[in-house]
């Protein structure tokens, strides 16, 4: 459904579900407010290099599907979400959250994240169980000895 993305030294296809809860996990979303998040979402993942695929929310939380970068820690991402999306709907709904929350803070500190990889987990260990082992120094020695010496037969 999503397809592999390019970076400037790799190809990566690393699709993360994140979940944030409101603080108190009151319920403060209208739909305008979800629809303004969606924005202020898209926005952040796109200034970290990241996509924002799915967006879906509630009057208490919201659901993202982000395709992320390699270079871009969950951790940062997070970071950068929340903080950017709480100081503008604090600054543009103030009116309707100030009664639901108070202080600096609209979303719960936790959160939830989820890989999104497109086979189960049990595809991956046996694809990866079925790699070939690479040749042992000795085989490695060996067949040079041999390319050797069938070289020298045909020079001679």
């Amino acid at each position: 459904m999503y397809g592999w993305r390019t970076g400037r030294s790799c190809l990566y296809k690393n699709e993360i579900h994140l979940v944030f809860v409101t603080k108190y996990r009151r319920g403060v979303f209208t739909k305008e407010m979800l629809d303004r998040t969606k924005e202020i979402m898209a926005e952040t993942c796109d200034q970290m290099d990241c996509e924002l695929l799915e967006f879906g929310g509630e009057h208490d939380h919201i659901h993202m599907m982000i395709s992320v970068h390699p270079k871009v820690a969950v951790a940062n991402l997070v970071s950068k979400l929340k903080g950017k999306s709480s100081y503008i709907i604090r600054r543009e709904y103030a009116d309707r959250i100030q009664t639901m929350l108070w202080g600096k803070h609209f979303w719960s500190p936790s959160y939830c994240v989820v890989s999104c990889a497109g086979a189960s987990i049990e595809v991956v260990k046996r694809y990866i169980e079925q790699q070939q082992t690479p040749p042992s120094e000795k085989a490695i020695k060996t067949s040079k000895a041999l390319r050797r010496n069938s070289q020298n037969r045909r020079h001679a």
